[in-house]
């Protein structure tokens, strides 16, 4: 039956239009950051198509967005969804696609008649992103018990505000204590983000799993002197030993499925004419393989160790963040192979190299993903692109696995 049922195709794709309009200035820059104005813009307008399909809203203490279908039951509800809050100069589909695409499955099946087994729930997650509150993906996270949420909602932003404030005045402050509705499955349905699907000529992912992310943030402490007057050997050089460690790193990942990346650092006095006395930067090492990706961790220990009796720098080091590879469920990993296969769509099993909200939900129940491909591996910015078949095709798979769930 789930291959006769088809999403609206006009009404996704003009959906993530209208949404990828909420939040752009003046010049056209697309920026929606968690409980923001133009955040709670797109949240009015999500909502208002909830309310449109027939759905119960529902919206937790930290802000989560819960369109319930609901079906008396004693089985626990099928869950998909995704964010949609953004990164600064966004492209529009990172997060809404999957939000979007999970209410245009009730849709369809709400249309086709179909009466699941269970209440069916479409659920937009608070700050996913982390641009402007940390951590990212911090409404799944709390949802799935893995920060408590009154910590979270006490969270100073960068532009010094207050979490649990600003959700009150966008109007997101919701009574519904969070993780209170344990789903049976969860499923996400997301543009990759990356260039493996369009490079191998696939036209969809089915998520296997998704990478360990180790954040950290590095001091590392010399002693500043003159450029000109101090000998190369009596140097005591934040800069070089950083420049050390970022080379350990890449030697470190070489011709391995890690990868690890300096994203941020900053010198100080930051002159021309001194030698650093002062480096801070921050490390992202990510790997699929627990033991491997504790490995390297273990492995930039060491070295930051050797590193200050070589140099004679003396280190410190901050966790930001630490989530352990994620195995997604078999089961549904194989349903979403078997979907794609159904409507003749080449499929790839594979490894998400980015964190999403499913790596939270995967703590309390089964769960996977569908990527499709984006072009040029482009995400993050507002060359974001993924061609309008494969969101259908994407959307059709997702409709397809979740009638299979809650066939009754």
């Amino acid at each position: 039956m789930a291959n006769s049922i088809t999403v609206d195709e006009t009404t996704l794709l003009s959906r993530l239009n209208t949404l990828g309009d909420i939040g752009r200035d003046s010049m056209g820059v697309l920026t929606r950051l968690a409980a923001s104005d133009s955040d709670k813009l797109g949240r009015d307008q999500f909502v208002a198509w909830l309310k449109e399909a027939g759905l119960e809203v529902r919206v937790d203490r930290i802000g989560n967005i819960f369109g319930i279908w609901n079906v008396e039951s004693e089985v626990a509800p099928l869950m998909m969804g995704s964010h949609i809050d953004s990164v600064i100069n966004a492209g529009i589909y990172d997060g809404c696609y999957g939000v979007l695409s999970a209410l245009s499955v009730i849709e369809a099946m709400k249309s086709a008649g179909v009466k699941p087994d269970r209440p069916v729930i479409v659920a937009a997650f608070t700050n996913e992103e982390g641009v402007r509150f940390a951590p990212d993906m911090m409404g799944s996270l709390v949802y799935a018990g893995g920060m408590d949420v009154d910590e979270a909602l006490a969270t100073q932003g960068i532009d010094g505000t207050v979490l649990e404030e600003e959700l009150d005045r966008i109007g997101y402050a919701g009574d519904l204590e969070p993780g209170a509705i344990v789903p049976s499955a969860f499923i996400e349905a997301h543009v990759e983000q990356g260039p493996l699907l369009e490079a191998e000529g696939k036209l969809m992912g089915a998520v296997a799993n998704l990478q360990g992310i180790f954040w950290q943030k590095i001091t590392i402490k010399g002693v500043a002197n003159h450029a000109g007057t101090t000998p190369t050997h009596l140097r005591i050089d934040a800069g070089l030993a950083a420049a050390k460690v970022i080379t350990f790193l890449r030697d470190l990942v070489a011709d391995s499925d890690s990868v690890a990346t300096v994203g941020t650092i900053k010198f100080g006095p930051n002159a021309i004419n001194v030698i650093p006395d002062f480096a801070e930067f921050t490390v992202d090492l990510r790997d699929p393989s627990l033991s491997t990706w504790e490995h390297r961790q273990a492995a930039l220990t060491d070295f930051l160790e050797m590193l200050e009796v070589s140099d004679g720098v003396t280190v410190q080091t901050e966790l930001l963040a630490r989530f352990e590879p994620v195995a997604f469920d078999e089961t549904i990993v194989e349903m979403i192979e078997e979907g794609a296969a159904a409507r003749q769509l080449s499929c790839q099993r594979m490894t998400s190299g980015a964190g999403h909200d499913a790596q939270m939900m995967s703590r309390i129940c089964p769960t996977a993903m569908i990527f499709v491909p984006s072009r040029n591996g482009i995400s993050h910015n507002p060359l974001e692109y993924t061609e309008d078949a494969s969101l259908i095709a994407g959307a059709q798979v997702l409709l397809d696995s979740a009638c299979r769930i809650v066939a009754a």
